[in-house]
């Protein structure tokens, strides 16, 4: 434990994602009994040397305070949508005044999920960042909810959809990204709790190693006014675990809570970091958004695993879902199980021609293609 709070005092690159219950109070206002201590500390952090990401939530709510809507008209997606699109500018306005006593410059980043899916546009996405974070200013990210509906849509029970979920997956996957040190998840709890209720220090979870399905089974819902929730906060914290990164989800009621975080004091919950994907490998595992599916024969999942082997199209067993090529696509095993993820070089009517048989492949010319995924696309999901 004391091992990990100190990579806590020597984290350099943070993310931090306030949530919409710290943002806002009960009548959609900004709660600025709340947000100006996030903002001292932020601006101390920076003054300390270390490079800062805001990811904050509030858009929405702040919109409906200003257009005078009850919480109950938000049911009504491009309600919702519209109220993105007044409360952006008014957060962003809030934060620049903030932020500017402190004579720190902000920049707003709006993303959608067709900046993550895409390579391209994720690379560039990490330059910019890398611009302004040279340029000593704070980018201050959320999603572009006026376009957007991957955040504010419900996401099925069971599904594993792309949804940014009030911003914890978005803030995660920033830190992916950039490669941070330690991702910071302020919300309304102190931390996880045990029980899934209890708020009493008896109960909270101070240390986390690994996110297993007991764990998972504790967490809760979304809160009243957010869309996300403990459970996607667990989700989040997974990501940056198996990126590197420490994560540690705190009360951000608390005004010193930054500060006693990043002092090394024992705050809320802590993750332990995993593993350290880079680069591309990173994108494939979870940035991306999968897009189709294969099933291969024991002798490929063998080869994969085992002999650090390309998807060839003669271990497919069938293709699942339509995919084009450079697509991020999802392996399984005959059983349906993922054991990896990996960027297809066709698209999926010519992965289909090349399964089967022996005779079925006898008439493909010996192409690139016979390659579905190469070795270096490839990225293991789990051990085997």
């Amino acid at each position: 434990m004391e091992a990990e709070r100190q990579k806590l005092r020597a984290a350099k690159r943070l993310v931090i994602k306030v949530g919409t219950t710290t943002v806002t109070g009960a009548e959609g206002e900004l709660c600025r009994e709340r947000v100006e201590p996030i903002v001292h500390s932020i601006a101390e952090l920076m003054k300390a040397g270390r490079q800062v990401v805001l990811v904050s939530s509030g858009a929405v709510g702040l919109g409906r305070g200003w257009l005078g809507l009850h919480r109950s008209r938000l049911g009504d997606l491009v309600t919702k949508q519209a109220c993105a699109a007044v409360g952006q500018s008014l957060l962003m306005d809030a934060y620049k005044n903030l932020f500017a006593q402190w004579e720190i410059k902000v920049a707003q980043v709006l993303l959608t999920e067709d900046d993550f899916t895409n390579w391209r546009r994720y690379s560039n996405l990490r330059e910019t960042m890398e611009k302004l974070i040279g340029f000593g200013v704070l980018p201050i990210v959320n999603e572009n909810d006026t376009v957007s509906t991957a955040e504010l849509e419900s996401v099925a029970a069971g599904s594993r959809a792309a949804a940014f979920s009030d911003n914890d997956r978005l803030a995660a996957l920033v830190m992916s990204g950039l490669e941070g040190d330690a991702l910071v998840l302020l919300t309304n709890v102190d931390g996880l709790l045990r029980n899934g209720v209890s708020d009493s220090p008896s109960q909270i979870i101070s240390l986390v190693e690994e996110i297993t399905p007991e764990l998972k089974s504790l967490a809760a819902g979304p809160s009243a006014s957010g869309r996300g929730g403990m459970k996607t906060k667990l989700e989040a914290a997974e990501i940056a675990m198996n990126c590197g990164g420490t994560t540690v989800i705190a009360n951000g009621n608390d005004p010193r809570a930054l500060e006693r975080i990043f002092a090394g004091e024992k705050l809320g919950t802590a993750f332990l970091p995993s593993r350290r994907m880079r680069g591309k490998r990173r994108w494939i595992a979870y940035a991306a958004d999968v897009r189709g599916r294969v099933v291969v024969d024991a002798g490929a999942h063998r080869a994969i695993t085992q002999g650090k082997a390309s998807l060839l199209a003669s271990g497919i067993v069938r293709v699942e879902n339509h995919f084009a090529p450079m697509d991020v696509v999802s392996i399984v095993d005959s059983e349906g199980r993922e054991f990896a993820r990996g960027i297809a070089n066709c698209a999926s009517e010519d992965a289909q021609k090349g399964s089967g048989s022996k005779a079925g492949r006898a008439g493909r010319d010996a192409a690139p293609s016979a390659v579905l995924v190469t070795r270096d696309n490839i990225v293991l999901l789990q051990k085997s």
